[in-house]
């Protein structure tokens, strides 16, 4: 199932959406408890920051500079 997750970027304080796909059980196991990494095995590591912190890959740049800068 298709699910448009809203977060507030504790970097900019801006309203970030990001589409993410799982299911309602997916999302139930991560809320009680399950590690996001097992619970959504599915979601790339942008989207399962994206839930757990609000940050979004540009949030990360603008903190730690891109991987590309290295």
């Amino acid at each position: 199932m298709k699910i448009i997750a809203q977060r507030t970027s504790p970097v900019t304080g801006k309203v970030n959406h990001m589409v993410i796909f799982a299911t309602n059980e997916q999302l139930i196991d991560w809320h009680e408890g399950t590690l996001i990494q097992d619970a959504l095995p599915d979601a790339t590591v942008d989207q399962r920051e994206f839930l757990i912190s609000g940050c979004t890959p540009t949030c990360w740049n603008s903190m730690f500079g891109s991987e590309d800068a290295a």
